[in-house]
Protein backbone atom coordinates (compact mmCIF):
# COMPACT_ATOMS: atom_id res chain seq x y z
CA UNK A 1 0.00 0.00 0.00
CA UNK A 2 2.68 2.53 0.61
CA UNK A 3 4.29 2.05 -2.73
CA UNK A 4 0.85 2.45 -4.59
CA UNK A 5 0.24 5.79 -2.19
CA UNK A 6 4.46 6.84 -3.18
CA UNK A 7 3.28 6.29 -7.00
CA UNK A 8 -0.06 8.19 -7.24
CA UNK A 9 2.09 11.49 -5.15
CA UNK A 10 4.45 11.65 -7.85
CA UNK A 11 4.17 12.06 -11.24
CA UNK A 12 5.60 9.38 -13.87
CA UNK A 13 6.51 12.11 -16.42
CA UNK A 14 8.29 14.20 -13.80
CA UNK A 15 8.66 17.86 -14.46
CA UNK A 16 7.56 19.27 -17.94
CA UNK A 17 7.88 22.53 -19.40
CA UNK A 18 3.78 23.29 -19.61
CA UNK A 19 4.40 22.90 -16.17
CA UNK A 20 5.29 26.71 -15.21
CA UNK A 21 2.23 27.72 -16.50
CA UNK A 22 -0.58 24.92 -15.89
CA UNK A 23 0.69 24.26 -12.05
CA UNK A 24 -0.50 26.39 -9.61
CA UNK A 25 2.02 26.35 -7.83
CA UNK A 26 4.57 27.20 -10.36
CA UNK A 27 2.60 29.74 -12.16
CA UNK A 28 2.70 32.70 -9.44
CA UNK A 29 6.75 32.16 -9.88
CA UNK A 30 6.49 32.63 -13.53
CA UNK A 31 3.99 35.51 -13.53
CA UNK A 32 6.11 37.60 -10.75
CA UNK A 33 9.24 36.87 -13.37
CA UNK A 34 7.48 37.75 -16.22
CA UNK A 35 6.32 41.02 -15.03
CA UNK A 36 9.76 41.77 -13.58
CA UNK A 37 11.43 41.47 -17.02
CA UNK A 38 8.93 44.02 -18.19
CA UNK A 39 9.73 46.24 -15.45
CA UNK A 40 13.18 46.36 -16.03
CA UNK A 41 13.01 46.26 -19.62
CA UNK A 42 11.25 49.47 -19.31
CA UNK A 43 13.43 51.30 -16.83
CA UNK A 44 15.89 50.56 -19.14
CA UNK A 45 13.93 51.79 -22.27
CA UNK A 46 13.48 55.04 -20.74
CA UNK A 47 17.00 55.41 -19.38
CA UNK A 48 18.87 54.54 -22.99
CA UNK A 49 16.49 56.90 -24.22
CA UNK A 50 17.13 59.75 -22.04
CA UNK A 51 21.19 59.02 -22.58
CA UNK A 52 20.40 59.35 -26.18
CA UNK A 53 18.86 62.29 -26.16
CA UNK A 54 21.11 64.07 -23.69
CA UNK A 55 23.98 63.00 -26.05
CA UNK A 56 22.22 64.43 -29.22
CA UNK A 57 21.90 67.90 -27.12
CA UNK A 58 25.72 67.91 -26.40
CA UNK A 59 25.04 67.18 -22.61
CA UNK A 60 27.29 64.60 -20.66
CA UNK A 61 25.62 63.67 -17.95
CA UNK A 62 27.82 63.34 -14.72
CA UNK A 63 27.99 64.87 -11.05
CA UNK A 64 31.97 66.50 -11.78
CA UNK A 65 29.49 69.93 -11.47
CA UNK A 66 29.19 69.33 -7.32
CA UNK A 67 32.85 70.64 -6.62
CA UNK A 68 31.97 73.71 -8.00
CA UNK A 69 31.98 76.79 -6.39
CA UNK A 70 28.26 77.49 -5.44
CA UNK A 71 28.16 81.13 -5.33
CA UNK A 72 25.44 81.66 -3.66
CA UNK A 73 24.96 82.81 0.04
CA UNK A 74 22.52 80.72 2.14
CA UNK A 75 21.37 82.83 5.52
CA UNK A 76 20.35 80.00 7.33
CA UNK A 77 23.57 77.24 8.03
CA UNK A 78 24.32 74.69 10.37
CA UNK A 79 27.83 74.08 9.57
CA UNK A 80 30.57 76.71 7.58
CA UNK A 81 29.22 78.07 4.70
CA UNK A 82 29.85 80.75 2.12
CA UNK A 83 29.62 81.58 -1.28
CA UNK A 84 32.91 80.02 -2.42
CA UNK A 85 31.92 76.54 -0.81
CA UNK A 86 31.24 73.99 -3.50
CA UNK A 87 28.19 72.72 -4.88
CA UNK A 88 27.70 69.62 -2.76
CA UNK A 89 27.99 71.51 0.91
CA UNK A 90 25.84 73.93 -0.75
CA UNK A 91 23.05 70.86 -0.66
CA UNK A 92 24.50 69.33 2.80
CA UNK A 93 23.35 72.75 4.17
CA UNK A 94 20.08 72.30 2.84
CA UNK A 95 19.39 68.67 3.99
CA UNK A 96 20.72 69.93 7.32
CA UNK A 97 18.33 72.59 7.17
CA UNK A 98 15.40 70.36 5.89
CA UNK A 99 16.24 67.59 9.02
CA UNK A 100 16.34 70.54 11.52
CA UNK A 101 12.52 72.00 10.47
CA UNK A 102 11.45 68.38 10.14
CA UNK A 103 12.74 66.96 13.15
CA UNK A 104 11.31 70.53 15.25
CA UNK A 105 7.57 69.93 13.38
CA UNK A 106 7.53 66.18 14.73
CA UNK A 107 8.05 67.10 18.13
CA UNK A 108 5.77 70.04 18.12
CA UNK A 109 3.36 68.82 16.13
CA UNK A 110 2.76 65.42 18.23
CA UNK A 111 2.29 67.38 21.65
CA UNK A 112 -0.10 69.33 19.72
CA UNK A 113 -1.85 66.69 18.36
CA UNK A 114 -2.08 64.79 21.64
CA UNK A 115 -3.11 67.41 23.22
CA UNK A 116 -5.78 68.55 21.24
CA UNK A 117 -6.67 64.48 21.06
CA UNK A 118 -7.12 64.40 24.21
CA UNK A 119 -8.80 68.11 24.85
CA UNK A 120 -11.10 66.92 22.01
CA UNK A 121 -12.93 64.37 24.15
CA UNK A 122 -13.16 66.82 27.23
CA UNK A 123 -16.55 67.23 28.98
CA UNK A 124 -15.81 70.70 29.27
CA UNK A 125 -17.88 71.78 25.98
CA UNK A 126 -16.19 74.93 25.86
CA UNK A 127 -12.66 73.00 25.53
CA UNK A 128 -13.80 70.84 23.39
CA UNK A 129 -15.93 72.87 20.81
CA UNK A 130 -12.32 75.30 20.64
CA UNK A 131 -10.72 71.67 19.70
CA UNK A 132 -12.80 70.79 17.59
CA UNK A 133 -12.70 74.18 15.45
CA UNK A 134 -9.06 74.26 15.30
CA UNK A 135 -9.10 70.67 13.97
CA UNK A 136 -11.53 71.71 11.35
CA UNK A 137 -10.26 74.87 10.34
CA UNK A 138 -6.47 73.40 10.14
CA UNK A 139 -7.00 70.37 8.40
CA UNK A 140 -9.13 72.37 5.48
CA UNK A 141 -7.07 75.21 4.33
CA UNK A 142 -3.95 74.26 2.02
CA UNK A 143 -0.77 74.49 3.92
CA UNK A 144 0.77 76.43 1.63
CA UNK A 145 -1.39 79.50 2.33
CA UNK A 146 -0.76 78.46 5.69
CA UNK A 147 3.09 79.00 5.54
CA UNK A 148 2.44 82.46 3.77
CA UNK A 149 0.33 83.59 7.06
CA UNK A 150 2.37 82.46 9.26
CA UNK A 151 5.25 84.38 7.08
CA UNK A 152 3.02 87.45 6.82
CA UNK A 153 2.11 87.65 10.71
CA UNK A 154 6.14 86.95 11.28
CA UNK A 155 7.51 90.09 9.68
CA UNK A 156 4.40 92.46 9.53
CA UNK A 157 3.95 92.16 13.20
CA UNK A 158 6.75 92.41 15.02
CA UNK A 159 8.78 95.34 15.11
CA UNK A 160 11.99 96.40 13.35
CA UNK A 161 15.28 95.43 14.77
CA UNK A 162 15.67 99.10 16.64
CA UNK A 163 12.69 98.44 17.87
CA UNK A 164 13.27 95.07 18.89
CA UNK A 165 11.32 93.20 21.91
CA UNK A 166 13.53 92.05 24.65
CA UNK A 167 11.41 88.83 26.08
CA UNK A 168 14.73 87.86 28.30
CA UNK A 169 17.89 89.24 29.13
CA UNK A 170 20.20 88.65 25.31
CA UNK A 171 17.30 87.85 23.54
CA UNK A 172 15.78 90.19 20.97
CA UNK A 173 12.95 89.91 18.93
CA UNK A 174 12.09 91.71 15.47
CA UNK A 175 11.12 90.49 12.04
CA UNK A 176 14.58 89.59 10.88
CA UNK A 177 14.36 86.98 13.67
CA UNK A 178 14.73 85.60 16.97
CA UNK A 179 18.54 86.73 18.33
CA UNK A 180 20.02 84.78 21.21
CA UNK A 181 23.48 84.12 22.78
CA UNK A 182 25.74 81.84 20.71
CA UNK A 183 27.09 79.04 23.60
CA UNK A 184 31.13 78.95 22.78
CA UNK A 185 32.19 75.65 24.06
CA UNK A 186 36.18 75.12 25.83
CA UNK A 187 37.64 72.08 26.28
CA UNK A 188 36.66 70.80 28.94
CA UNK A 189 32.96 70.38 27.90
CA UNK A 190 33.88 66.94 27.28
CA UNK A 191 33.56 66.04 30.90
CA UNK A 192 30.10 67.35 30.76
CA UNK A 193 28.98 65.54 28.03
CA UNK A 194 30.20 62.73 29.13
CA UNK A 195 28.06 62.88 32.39
CA UNK A 196 25.10 63.50 30.54
CA UNK A 197 25.80 59.83 28.37
CA UNK A 198 26.45 58.14 31.80
CA UNK A 199 22.86 60.10 32.96
CA UNK A 200 21.33 58.74 30.15
CA UNK A 201 22.95 55.23 30.28
CA UNK A 202 21.69 55.24 34.25
CA UNK A 203 17.83 56.58 33.61
CA UNK A 204 17.55 53.66 31.12
CA UNK A 205 18.82 50.96 33.47
CA UNK A 206 16.56 53.04 36.05
CA UNK A 207 13.52 52.33 34.11
CA UNK A 208 13.96 48.57 32.43
CA UNK A 209 14.91 47.65 36.48
CA UNK A 210 11.48 49.75 37.88
CA UNK A 211 9.12 48.03 35.04
CA UNK A 212 10.71 44.74 35.79
CA UNK A 213 9.94 45.43 39.89
CA UNK A 214 6.56 46.56 39.11
CA UNK A 215 5.95 43.28 37.16
CA UNK A 216 7.21 40.95 39.81
CA UNK A 217 5.60 43.24 43.17
CA UNK A 218 2.90 45.90 41.57
CA UNK A 219 5.35 48.37 43.36
CA UNK A 220 5.44 51.92 41.33
CA UNK A 221 8.88 53.31 41.34
CA UNK A 222 9.47 57.41 40.48
CA UNK A 223 10.86 56.58 37.04
CA UNK A 224 10.25 60.05 35.22
CA UNK A 225 11.16 62.15 38.68
CA UNK A 226 15.05 59.89 38.67
CA UNK A 227 15.61 59.69 35.51
CA UNK A 228 15.14 63.59 34.87
CA UNK A 229 16.89 63.98 38.35
CA UNK A 230 19.61 61.82 36.73
CA UNK A 231 19.74 63.65 33.04
CA UNK A 232 19.88 67.19 34.53
CA UNK A 233 21.35 66.84 37.94
CA UNK A 234 24.31 64.88 36.53
CA UNK A 235 25.63 67.05 33.50
CA UNK A 236 24.78 70.27 35.70
CA UNK A 237 27.59 68.97 38.43
CA UNK A 238 29.83 68.14 35.73
CA UNK A 239 29.42 71.64 34.07
CA UNK A 240 29.62 73.08 37.78
CA UNK A 241 33.26 71.09 38.50
CA UNK A 242 34.53 71.41 35.50
CA UNK A 243 34.71 75.53 36.03
CA UNK A 244 32.08 76.13 33.84
CA UNK A 245 33.66 75.44 30.71
CA UNK A 246 31.44 77.81 28.29
CA UNK A 247 30.83 81.47 27.19
CA UNK A 248 28.54 83.26 25.72
CA UNK A 249 29.02 85.20 21.81
CA UNK A 250 25.96 88.51 22.71
CA UNK A 251 24.25 89.62 19.86
CA UNK A 252 24.52 93.27 19.55
CA UNK A 253 22.60 95.63 17.06
CA UNK A 254 25.22 96.94 14.47
CA UNK A 255 23.21 99.14 12.33
CA UNK A 256 19.90 97.76 10.94
CA UNK A 257 20.55 94.03 12.44
CA UNK A 258 21.82 92.16 15.23
CA UNK A 259 25.25 91.01 14.38
CA UNK A 260 26.54 87.84 16.62
CA UNK A 261 25.11 85.52 18.30
CA UNK A 262 22.87 82.60 17.19
CA UNK A 263 19.26 83.64 15.01
CA UNK A 264 16.07 82.32 14.33
CA UNK A 265 15.34 83.19 11.10
CA UNK A 266 11.07 84.64 10.36
CA UNK A 267 11.35 81.96 7.36
CA UNK A 268 11.99 78.93 9.63
CA UNK A 269 9.64 79.77 12.25
CA UNK A 270 7.19 80.20 10.00
CA UNK A 271 7.63 76.82 8.23
CA UNK A 272 7.89 75.28 11.38
CA UNK A 273 4.98 76.79 12.77
CA UNK A 274 2.59 75.96 10.00
CA UNK A 275 3.81 72.42 10.01
CA UNK A 276 3.29 72.10 13.53
CA UNK A 277 0.09 73.51 13.56
CA UNK A 278 -1.15 71.82 10.19
CA UNK A 279 0.50 68.14 10.90
CA UNK A 280 -0.75 68.70 14.52
CA UNK A 281 -4.39 68.58 13.33
CA UNK A 282 -4.33 65.49 11.70
CA UNK A 283 -2.49 63.55 14.88
CA UNK A 284 -5.36 64.94 16.78
CA UNK A 285 -7.85 63.26 14.74
CA UNK A 286 -5.70 59.93 14.82
CA UNK A 287 -5.41 60.07 18.74
CA UNK A 288 -8.87 60.97 19.20
CA UNK A 289 -9.98 57.84 17.38
CA UNK A 290 -7.19 55.74 19.01
CA UNK A 291 -8.75 56.27 22.27
CA UNK A 292 -12.26 56.14 21.17
CA UNK A 293 -11.11 52.24 20.14
CA UNK A 294 -10.46 51.64 23.76
CA UNK A 295 -13.50 50.02 25.30
CA UNK A 296 -15.11 52.37 27.99
CA UNK A 297 -15.41 49.40 30.26
CA UNK A 298 -11.05 49.75 30.76
CA UNK A 299 -11.83 52.73 31.89
CA UNK A 300 -14.66 51.76 34.35
CA UNK A 301 -12.36 48.99 36.15
CA UNK A 302 -9.40 51.33 36.41
CA UNK A 303 -11.98 54.01 38.35
CA UNK A 304 -13.42 50.91 40.77
CA UNK A 305 -9.56 50.13 41.36
CA UNK A 306 -9.47 53.45 42.79
CA UNK A 307 -7.02 54.94 39.77
CA UNK A 308 -7.31 58.70 39.26
CA UNK A 309 -8.28 59.82 36.07
CA UNK A 310 -5.02 61.50 34.81
CA UNK A 311 -3.15 57.68 35.36
CA UNK A 312 -6.17 56.56 33.50
CA UNK A 313 -5.51 57.69 30.65
CA UNK A 314 -1.43 57.74 31.01
CA UNK A 315 -1.67 54.26 32.21
CA UNK A 316 -4.24 52.50 30.73
CA UNK A 317 -5.69 54.11 27.79
CA UNK A 318 -3.18 55.42 26.05
CA UNK A 319 -0.54 52.20 25.98
CA UNK A 320 -3.62 50.81 24.05
CA UNK A 321 -4.58 53.33 22.03
CA UNK A 322 -0.79 53.46 20.92
CA UNK A 323 -1.29 50.38 18.78
CA UNK A 324 -3.79 51.84 16.82
CA UNK A 325 -2.67 55.51 16.45
CA UNK A 326 1.35 54.44 15.48
CA UNK A 327 0.65 53.37 12.26
CA UNK A 328 -1.34 56.25 10.66
CA UNK A 329 0.94 57.94 12.93
CA UNK A 330 3.72 57.00 10.54
CA UNK A 331 2.66 58.73 7.86
CA UNK A 332 2.02 61.66 9.02
CA UNK A 333 5.35 62.14 10.05
CA UNK A 334 6.33 60.98 6.20
CA UNK A 335 3.97 63.80 4.80
CA UNK A 336 5.50 66.40 6.96
CA UNK A 337 8.90 65.53 6.46
CA UNK A 338 7.59 65.83 2.20
CA UNK A 339 5.58 69.18 3.04
CA UNK A 340 9.16 70.38 4.28
CA UNK A 341 10.30 71.08 0.91
CA UNK A 342 7.21 73.90 0.27
CA UNK A 343 9.85 76.24 2.37
CA UNK A 344 11.11 77.34 -0.99
CA UNK A 345 7.97 79.82 -0.93
CA UNK A 346 9.00 81.98 2.15
CA UNK A 347 12.69 81.44 1.37
CA UNK A 348 13.58 78.75 3.44
CA UNK A 349 16.84 77.46 2.27
CA UNK A 350 16.21 73.30 1.91
CA UNK A 351 17.64 70.97 0.27
CA UNK A 352 14.75 71.68 -2.79
CA UNK A 353 15.62 75.22 -2.48
CA UNK A 354 19.25 74.59 -2.76
CA UNK A 355 20.56 71.79 -5.11
CA UNK A 356 17.03 71.46 -6.71
CA UNK A 357 16.77 75.11 -6.91
CA UNK A 358 19.72 77.60 -6.97
CA UNK A 359 22.18 74.70 -8.26
CA UNK A 360 20.04 73.32 -10.51
CA UNK A 361 19.38 76.41 -12.42
CA UNK A 362 23.19 77.88 -12.29
CA UNK A 363 24.36 74.51 -13.81
CA UNK A 364 21.49 72.68 -15.86
CA UNK A 365 22.25 69.97 -15.00
CA UNK A 366 18.85 68.60 -13.99
CA UNK A 367 18.56 65.41 -14.19
CA UNK A 368 21.46 64.91 -11.44
CA UNK A 369 20.27 67.65 -9.22
CA UNK A 370 17.02 66.31 -8.71
CA UNK A 371 18.21 62.31 -8.83
CA UNK A 372 20.07 63.75 -5.33
CA UNK A 373 16.99 65.38 -4.13
CA UNK A 374 14.64 62.52 -4.89
CA UNK A 375 17.19 60.05 -3.24
CA UNK A 376 17.28 62.82 -0.42
CA UNK A 377 13.75 62.59 0.39
CA UNK A 378 13.50 58.69 -0.19
CA UNK A 379 16.34 57.84 2.22
CA UNK A 380 14.72 59.90 4.84
CA UNK A 381 11.14 58.71 4.32
CA UNK A 382 12.83 54.93 4.29
CA UNK A 383 14.66 55.87 7.84
CA UNK A 384 11.62 57.37 9.63
CA UNK A 385 9.55 54.53 8.37
CA UNK A 386 12.27 52.01 9.78
CA UNK A 387 12.56 53.90 13.73
CA UNK A 388 8.51 54.09 13.86
CA UNK A 389 8.15 50.31 12.57
CA UNK A 390 10.50 49.41 15.10
CA UNK A 391 9.00 51.54 17.98
CA UNK A 392 5.33 49.50 16.75
CA UNK A 393 6.43 46.55 16.91
CA UNK A 394 7.84 47.33 20.67
CA UNK A 395 4.08 48.35 21.65
CA UNK A 396 2.20 46.09 19.90
CA UNK A 397 0.37 43.21 21.92
CA UNK A 398 2.60 40.09 22.49
CA UNK A 399 0.83 36.73 22.69
CA UNK A 400 1.64 34.71 25.08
Amino acid sequence: MAENASAVNVPSNGFQLSSLWLDQKYRSITLQVIAAVLLLSFIGMIVNNTMSNLKILGINPGYDFLGDPSSYDISQHLIEYNSTSPHWKAGVVGLLNTLLVALFGVVTATIIGFVVGVFRLSKNWLISRISYVYIELTRNVPLLLQILLWYGITVHSLPKPKQALEPATNFFLSNRGLFMPKPVFESAMWLVVAAFIVAVVAAIWYSKRAHKLQDETGKISPVFTVGASLIVGLPLVAFFVSGMPVSFDIPELKGFNYKGGMAIKPEFMALWFALSMYTGAFIAEIVRAGIVSISHGQTEASYSLGIKSSWTMRLVVLPQALRVIIPPLISQYLNLTKNSSLAIAVGYMDVVATLGGITLNQTGRALECMSIVLTTYLVISLSISAVMNWYNKRVALVER
